[in-house]
């Protein structure tokens, strides 16, 4: 299947083009979009946190997936993208946004573990890693995004990415795959 058979979820196109309006530069692709669809649809009643919001792309997805009683918690530190994913989703009950320091959050963050954390910003991936994967229920799944070379990267940002993968492989706890496919990506499930 290619890219372009892919169905779209109905919020995508608004999120889109507003997103093209304000100049955002970080979207997640569809290929991406297309699997955080699939792994919200693989846990019935699930319980989905999103890292880095954005304007709400990669979570017109993960709601197209998840079932009427699943939650998502959408959490970034920029009101003024996340305000797109706030008026398209305002009817949506499942979605909580928060606009917030994701370090911040994740070190203040005393609730319940998750069935699906898609980690799409730099906490939750290359800082407080660990509070993250303690997030991740039994058979739950963590993915990040952006491991191969990217417009977007920062000067010097391969390292971060080797030592990310160093530590996700080295973890007993969880079965890895890496894709070499969309931006690069990492699914984990937690076994232990």
């Amino acid at each position: 299947m290619l890219s372009a058979d892919i169905q779209l979820p109905l919020t995508y196109k608004t999120i889109f083009n507003q997103s093209q309006a304000i100049g955002f530069g970080m979207p997640s692709d569809v290929e991406t979009g297309c699997l955080l669809r699939t792994l919200a649809a693989g846990k019935p009643g699930g319980s989905f946190l999103d890292i880095g919001t954005g304007t709400g792309l990669s979570l017109s997805w993960m709601a197209d997936g998840a079932d009427p009683k699943a939650t998502i918690t959408s959490i970034d530190n920029n009101h003024k993208y996340q305000q797109i994913a706030r008026q398209v989703f305002a009817d949506d009950d499942r979605i909580s946004l928060i606009c917030a320091d994701g370090a911040a959050w994740f070190n203040a963050y005393q609730g319940a573990q998750f069935d699906l954390i898609f980690a799409d910003a730099w906490p939750g991936k290359f800082e407080c890693l660990d509070k993250a994967l303690s997030l991740v229920k039994a058979g739950g799944f963590y993915l990040v995004d952006d491991l191969l070379p990217q417009p977007n990267w920062p000067q010097n940002h391969q390292p971060n990415v080797d030592a990310l993968m160093h530590t996700l492989q080295a973890r007993t706890d969880f079965v890895l795959t890496p894709f070499n496919w969309s931006t690069g990506l990492c699914l984990l499930t937690r076994v232990g």
